[in-house]
Parts: C-alpha cells; structure tokens; sequence
C-alpha cells in the first residue's frame, strides 16, 4: 500500500508531505532551535533549568572539549551511559556537533551487556555516571576506549549545593561503589576545557549515521541500528506533523514555545530520544526530566510543580501513577497530550486514565529501526483503542504472507515498512540487514498486523518471540545462552507471559543437570548477568522441555502450559 493511500485518511491540518530538505542534519535542528529559542527553558531536572542559550553554550563546550582534548575524528564513536539528567542533552549534542556517532547505553546494563555494545560499537570514548563508575572498571580492560568522562548529579547545581548533593549521594546514601578510574576527567573539567575554544564546524548530510541504537538481537546478542541524521530529522518532522492536528476551533494541539512535556522515558530509549530531545526541542518547548520515574512519590511531587501540558509513558507507567494515592489530586486542566508507546495499551488502563486526567491516551507504534515511530493515532476523539492508528505522513506500509506477497486489507500477515524513518542497516552485520530490509526499501518488522480498510493499522501478535516488558525488548534467545552457560542447567527456555504491570514478564523454565540446581542459585545468577527489566520474573524446574523431532523447542508449547 503506497503512502498516499493514507494522506486522506488523516485529521485536518495534518500535512500530506514532509520536506525532507529543511534540514541538513541533526546539529542543524538544534543549532537553529538554540538561535531562535535562546531565552525560553529548555531542559530541567533535579531543581536546575537549561535555556536554549544555555544548552547550545554547554554543548559547544562539550564539542571543543572533543575536537581540541582529544583524538576522536568525525565517525568515531562515543558510548552514552546515563539517565535522565541534564549532562545527557549537552553530551549528545555535543558529541553530534564534533561529527561523532552516539551509541546509546542503558546505566543499568550489568558488565556482560556493556562490554558487548562497547566493543560491537568500537567506542573510542565513554560518559558515564559515577554511581556507574565500578562496572566501567570492570569492562573496560575489554574494550577500546580511550576517553572516559565522569558526571555526577550535582555537575550543573549551583557550586555548593552541587557539592552538598554529590556528598550526600556518595557518602551518606552510599549510591556510588569504590571503583578506581584516574584517567578518567570529570565532565565539568571536559567542559572548562572546551571553554574558550573554538569549534570548528563538521560538514554533516542526511546521511551521516547520527546514532547506533542497540535493538535486542534474535540471535542472542544485541545490534546496532544505524539511524542516520537523514532518518531521526525525518521522524522528528514526522511527529511533528501529527501536533499539527487541528480542533473544530482550527486550534493546533502543539503551542510553539508553550508546551512542558513531562520525560519520565529514558533518553537513551529511542522512543524518548526522537519525542524529547529532538521533537519537543525543535519547537520550543520545554522538557522535563524525571531521573527516576520508578520512585512514584518523588515523581509526583516533581509534577505538582508544573502545569505540565504533555506525558510519555507507557501502560506500566500510567498504571503505578494512578495506584498512588497522591495521583488523583494533581491539576490536570492544562494536560492535553498523553502518548503510550513502546508496549501496547492495556484498554482499562486508558479508561481509567482518562476518567482520572480527562486526557485521552493516544497509541502509537515503532521500532527502534524505524526511529522510531511508524504509526500513531489521531488525538482526541478520533483515537481508537486498540489499534496503533495511521501511519506518520510519508510511512508505507503493507501486510505480507509467508511467501512475500503482498495480502489485501484486512488480512492478517507481517507488517512491513517503507519511509524516509527506515534504518540504513546493522552496524556491521550484512547478513542482517538482507534478512531485514528488501532491495526497495521494506523493512520486515517481525510483527503480525491487520490494516483495516479504512487504514488504521492493529497489531495482532508477533512473529518473533520477542518479550516487551515496560517498553523494552527481552528476546528469548539472549537469556537461553547467557543461562545455559550455568554449570548445573542441562536445558532451558524462556517466554513471555501477560503481566499487570510491566504487559509481559518473562518466564523461564529449566530442566537441571543430574547435580540439580536451585531457584535461590538461578536467580542470583540472572541479577549477576541481566539488566532488571530482562531477569525472570518467574523460574519453573523441569524435568523436560517439549520439543521437535529435530530437537527445537516448542515456545508455544510452554505458553500454552503458562
């Protein structure tokens, strides 16, 4: 289905193309949002606001520090390893501005995962927080790094708060592990550095690779997405448009330079990443950023602060918000844009929000290859639950059987997609980028869809076995090699299965070997190995596991024993 099939089938107001040379890349959006925003906020979190002016001096800094201090070149990559704080703008952009390609990196990786991506991405250079300094140790002896730039949460706070804050997280929370790093510089000294020095402009196209966004890899270990400037500038234009959805007033839901959007989502997360720090900079607005969204109280005390207009999340998310008691009295009236993503939308969930916040929760649809959004639905009440709605302008998509051909709307097959959003390809992995992406552009997504005659698109289930829990990718084969290397498993496999909170949970079923193994041993094993959101919610022992006559595990077997 061609994209014009949708253009109109969209609300009023929403465009119908997308002019794909309006920028030339990534810095470009930023700097001309700096120049044009320079007095309105542009970042806040922990009680510190950035403006515009402030974020595009700080990133300057960052991108002198890098072309002066250092010998990284132009694709050279920098490894991102921190949440949600305002140090996360001024590196990225920093780093995009020396012509460096951001490989974003989960804080909460355990040392198996971090030493995979550092050395897949061949990282040159690493920012990390100090509360991660011990497992940077750990890893870095395996990898190529040669930079690492140390933050802490009191970098950007007024000097003596900054301190009393570093102290107290340190010291008497005990938040930070001994580790041993000297080479390591602060990012304040990176910044002091870059100060005063000039920096020297990199010539940047469209299809530069910006950022290597690691997507759990089916064969076990995570790839790295190319995403280009070309692909994010068209994803931010794409979201974009969708806020140029007009009321029967002919009012646009997008105020230039009005908005405060709350950013609980992590910012390594390419869902937030397009959302937050490109599409919500482009226009003005302001973010806010929620370091710690699991810490509910602290989280709600940070909204009664604000007439926050706009909230990502996802069903996880909602659900923990409206279970605090604290929730219900928060001033919702200037609240106009919830939008769910990453994992699908549980309809009580949406009711139940809605009734609480008069804000209808609008669901979308991406992947990480994809920059990550695909589909979204109209806002308001042309939202309609339990689909992911239209694609974004410019997006085509079609339903395929198992042989390649193309089904007519309304039959169920592999949703396929086709848009200027579209990754280049695998960080190096060929074979994967065949198997991914057709000669004419079509990425196969692995998930099984319907479009409806009137084109809104339903995700009906998945091809692959990937587990979504709260928005992030498990897949099963990642967690059956890391746990079928304990001495004492003989066996094992894993699934997802529905969850309240979190949508899935894995779990994973073990057969032992003849010495036996415990639950207490295979916990402790997957926290050493995993990062939270992957160890098994749930280990069931076995004596067997249902298979193939050639000896494949039957996954669908042990759902239905689930």
């Amino acid at each position: 289905m061609q994209a014009e099939f949708w253009n109109d089938k969209r609300p009023v107001g929403v465009p119908t193309a997308l002019d794909l040379g309006a920028y030339s890349s990534v810095v470009e959006v930023f700097e001309r949002s700096c120049k044009k925003f320079a007095d309105r906020p542009a970042f806040s979190n922990l009680g510190v606001t950035l403006t515009y002016a402030q974020l595009d001096h700080y990133s300057a800094e960052f991108a002198a520090y890098l072309q002066n201090e250092t010998d990284l070149v132009p694709g050279d990559r920098i490894a991102v390893q921190l949440p949600n704080v305002l140090q996360y703008p001024i590196v990225v952009f920093g780093a995009l501005r020396a012509g460096l390609i951001v490989v974003n990196t989960n804080p909460l990786y355990t040392a198996r995962e971090m030493r995979h991506q550092f050395t897949d991405s061949g990282a040159r250079a690493l920012v990390y927080l100090n509360m991660f300094g011990k497992l940077v140790q750990e890893v870095l002896p395996d990898t190529r790094i040669n930079y690492l730039i140390e933050a802490r949460l009191g970098d950007l706070m007024p000097a003596a708060k900054g301190w009393l804050v570093n102290t107290l997280v340190d010291k008497v929370k005990k938040k930070v592990p001994a580790f041993d790093l000297p080479q390591a510089i602060t990012f304040k000294r990176a910044l002091a550095l870059g100060r005063g020095q000039a920096l020297k402009p990199v010539p940047l196209t469209l299809d530069h690779v910006a950022v290597l966004q690691y997507t759990g890899g089916t064969t076990g270990l995570s790839k790295g997405a190319m995403l280009t400037h070309g692909n994010l500038v068209a994803n931010m234009q794409q979201v974009l448009c969708c806020f140029e959805q007009t009321d029967e007033h002919g009012v646009k839901i997008l105020r230039e330079g009005q908005e405060v959007m709350i950013a609980p989502l992590p910012l390594y997360h390419i869902y937030a990443f397009t959302a937050n720090c490109m599409g919500m900079m482009v226009t003005g607005n302001h973010n806010v950023l929620i370091s710690n969204p699991r810490d509910i109280p602290a989280f709600i005390k940070e909204l009664k602060q604000w007439h926050f207009t706009g909230l990502l999340g996802l069903n996880t998310l909602f659900v923990a918000l409206m279970e605090h008691p604290d929730f219900k009295h928060l001033d919702f009236s200037h609240l106009k844009v919830t939008n769910s993503g990453g994992t699908a939308l549980v309809k009580a969930t949406a009711d139940r929000w809605e009734a609480l916040t008069q804000c209808r929760i609008v669901e979308g649809y991406g992947l990480t290859e994809t920059s990550p959004v695909v589909c979204t639905n109209p806002y308001g009440a042309a939202a309609r639950l339990g689909t992911v709605g239209l694609p974004v302008v410019g997006t085509a998509l079609k339903i395929i059987d198992d042989q390649g051909n193309e089904l007519p709307l309304g039959e169920r097959g592999e949703l396929c997609v086709k848009g200027p959003q579209v990754m280049k390809g695998y960080w190096q992995r060929p074979e994967a980028t065949a198997e991914a992406l057709d000669a004419e552009g079509w990425l196969r997504t692995g998930d099984i869809g319907v479009i409806d005659p009137d084109g809104f698109t339903r995700i009906v289930d998945r091809k692959k076995d990937m587990i979504i829990v709260s928005g992030f990718n498990v897949y099963p084969n990642e967690i059956e090699d890391v746990v079928m290397a304990h001495p004492k498993v003989a066996n094992c496999a894993c699934i997802g299965i529905p969850d309240d909170r979190s949508g899935e949970a894995v779990k994973l079923f073990v057969v032992p070997r003849e010495s036996g193994v415990s639950l207490e041993e295979l916990k402790a094993y997957c926290k050493q190995n995993f990062t939270g959101y992957k160890v098994p919610k749930h280990i069931v022992l076995r004596e067997s596991l249902p298979m193939t006559a050639v000896g494949k595990i039957l996954r669908r077997e042990l759902r239905d024993i689930a």
